[in-house]
C-alpha cells in the first residue's frame, strides 16, 4: 500500500508541479504581492495531495516562539518537504539560497521576483558579502529569515557541521534566532521514491537573543536545536544522531567553517 501510494503522489507531485510552473508562469507580471499569493496557493495543493494521497500531515509547534518584526530562523533540512512549507510557515519569509537556483527556467523567475537571499557559493568573502548584502535589504522591509545553518538536506541521524553563515547574520544584524526542529526525514527521506504516511512535527524553539558573541551564539544553536530534533526524531521512531568525537562539543573551527 505504501509503494502504490508512493507512486500515485510522485506522479501526482512531480506532474502538478510542472503543470503549475507553466500555467502560473504569467504571474510574475502581477505586483510581488499577487504572485506571492499565487504561489501560497500552489504550495497548499501540494499539502492538500500529501493529505489525501500519503496520508501526510504536519504539526506545528511553539508558535508562540516567534518573535515581532524580522528575525532570523535557522532551520534543519532533512527533506525536500520542508521548502514547500516555509512560506506557508511565516509571513513573508526571505529564504537563503544558492544563487544558481534563481536561473533554474520559470523557478528561477519566481525566485527573482519573491525577493529571496541568493548566496554566491565559492570563496568566502564573497559568500558573506552576498549575504549580507541581501539580508540587511529583507531586514529593513521587515521580513524574517531563513537560513539551513548546515547548508544541505541532512538526514535523521546524521551529523553534518554547521556553517557560519547563520553566525555571520547573528552578529551584523544584531536580530533573534529561532532554531526550527524537525523530523521530517523519516517521512520523506532525501532522494528517496518512498514516502510514508505520518505526521511531521516543525517545532519553533525560544529564540537566542542579540548579545552573544558569535562563537557562544553558535554553540548554543548547535546544542539546543540538534537536542530538540533528536527528542522528534526519536519520538517517532528514529535513531539519535551520531556526532563523531570531534563534534561532541561545538569547537572555534566551526567559527571558521564555510558559508
Amino acid at each position: 500500500m505504501i509503494f502504490l501510494r508512493s507512486l500515485l503522489f510522485n506522479v501526482a507531485f512531480h506532474g502538478w508541479m510542472v503543470v503549475a510552473c507553466l500555467t502560473l508562469s504569467w504571474t510574475v507580471l502581477l505586483p510581488r504581492p499577487g504572485m506571492m499569493a499565487a504561489i501560497r496557493w500552489f504550495l497548499g495543493t501540494l499539502a492538500f495531495l500529501e493529505r489525501v494521497i500519503l496520508g501526510l500531515r504536519y504539526e506545528v509547534r511553539g508558535r508562540q516562539n516567534l518573535p515581532d518584526g524580522p528575525f532570523l530562523v535557522a532551520a534543519k533540512h532533512q527533506s525536500a518537504w520542508e521548502t514547500t512549507k516555509l512560506l506557508l510557515l511565516f509571513d513573508d519569509p526571505a529564504i537563503v539560497l544558492k544563487r544558481e537556483l534563481t536561473k533554474v527556467p520559470v523557478w528561477g523567475l519566481f525566485a527573482r521576483k519573491a525577493e529571496l537571499i541568493p548566496v554566491d557559493r565559492g570563496a568566502r568573502g564573497r559568500a558573506v558579502a552576498s549575504l549580507l548584502e541581501g539580508a540587511r535589504k529583507v531586514v529593513a522591509k521587515g521580513r524574517p529569515i531563513v537560513i539551513f545553518p548546515q547548508g544541505t538536506r541532512t538526514a535523521p541521524g546524521v551529523y553534518h557541521n554547521y556553517r557560519i553563515g547563520v553566525g555571520v547574520l547573528y552578529d551584523q544584524l544584531h536580530l533573534p534566532i529561532v532554531p526550527m526542529a524537525l523530523n521530517s526525514g523519516l517521512f520523506w527521506p532525501r532522494r528517496a521514491f518512498i514516502k510514508r504516511p505520518g505526521t511531521i512535527v516543525v517545532e519553533f524553539l525560544p529564540p537566542i537573543q542579540p548579545g552573544l558573541q558569535r562563537f557562544e551564539a553558535m554553540i548554543e544553536l548547535e546544542t539546543r536545536l540538534e537536542a530538540a530534533t533528536d527528542r522528534l526524531v526519536m519520538a517517532a521512531g528514529g535513531p539519535p544522531t551520531k556526532r563523531p568525537q570531534s563534534a561532541a562539543t561545538p569547537s572555534a573551527e566551526n567559527d571558521s567553517a564555510r558559508l
